[in-house]
């Protein structure tokens, strides 16, 4: 009987997952190696798509280099500050659960309207000074930095709130009477107790990072040129931007697969290593 309602329960879910996700996704990597403009008059070209999209130009590989560099920059400036505000935020201060929404309302926001939002806030800055986010790279860089950090450390702020609070008083007071002052409490219980929290982070804020694509598109659109155009947006302009591109677009898409999957797997083990350490 009891295999009945695992059929009943799983069955509707395995059904919408395959028809919605798992077939499209074969038939993805199916369509990198071919040469379409519909799926219908898809012809092989075995690895000529994979060739030109390192080959033709390096967009694919700018857009590489600077998805890793804000990657990088991101989830150290997103972690940090997160911890910062949940110490800030779990200590007996006025009006700290006004506080904690606030900082968490940004991430309710949608990435299309948050870049536009921002992008009138910024250049409105910047026109002070006869240019705006598309002058150079680095505005841009930054200005990606500056959205992504609002809008995420609110939720991580959240997550290690969540994992402050769990800590056992007993362990605090024992430290305390220890002589342990508070950075070394900091280091030597409040940190090694809150490491899952840090794995969890750290998989979200790498993965989200690494696939953003909206923010990009709203804030700065890979320009000037295309050099602050991420993977995501580089995968879309190809795949949309030129008739005949379509299965370069797929394999760079497949390729984008691949580097965030081989990462957030790594970083996930590296991660878990560390918590059994603690």
């Amino acid at each position: 009987m009891s295999y009945y309602y695992y059929a009943f329960f799983t069955l509707p879910t395995m059904i919408a997952f395959t028809i919605a996700f798992f077939i499209p996704f074969l038939l993805g990597i199916y369509l990198s190696f071919t040469r379409f403009t519909t799926v219908t008059n898809a012809r092989w070209v075995g690895l000529d798509n994979y060739v030109r999209a390192f080959t033709e130009n390096k967009d694919f590989l700018n857009a590489m280099i600077f998805t890793g560099k804000f990657t990088l920059v991101s989830v150290v400036l997103i972690n940090v500050f997160a911890f910062s505000l949940a110490l800030l935020l779990t200590r007996k201060i006025w009006g700290r659960n006004v506080f904690r929404t606030t900082f968490f309302m940004p991430n309710l926001i949608g990435g299309i309207v948050l870049g536009y939002i921002w992008l009138l806030l910024i250049n409105g800055v910047l026109l002070q000074f006869n240019v705006d986010i598309t002058f150079s790279a680095k505005y841009g860089f930054w200005g990606l930095v500056l959205v992504t950090n609002w809008q995420m450390v609110g939720y991580m702020m959240v997550i290690c709130i969540a994992a402050i609070q769990a800590i056992p008083p007993e362990l605090v007071e024992a430290a305390q009477i220890d002589g342990a002052n508070a950075w070394q409490t900091l280091l030597n219980v409040t940190i090694p107790l809150v490491t899952p929290a840090f794995t969890i982070c750290t998989f979200l804020t790498l993965a989200n990072s690494f696939k953003l694509f909206d923010q990009n598109l709203s804030l700065t659109r890979g320009a000037p040129g295309k050099s602050t155009a991420m993977m995501a947006l580089d995968i879309y302009n190809t795949f949309y931007g030129t008739t005949g591109y379509e299965g370069v677009g797929q394999a760079k898409a497949v390729v984008f697969f691949l580097l965030v999957g081989a990462i957030v797997l790594v970083q996930l083990r590296v991660s878990r290593s560390r918590e059994v350490t603690n």
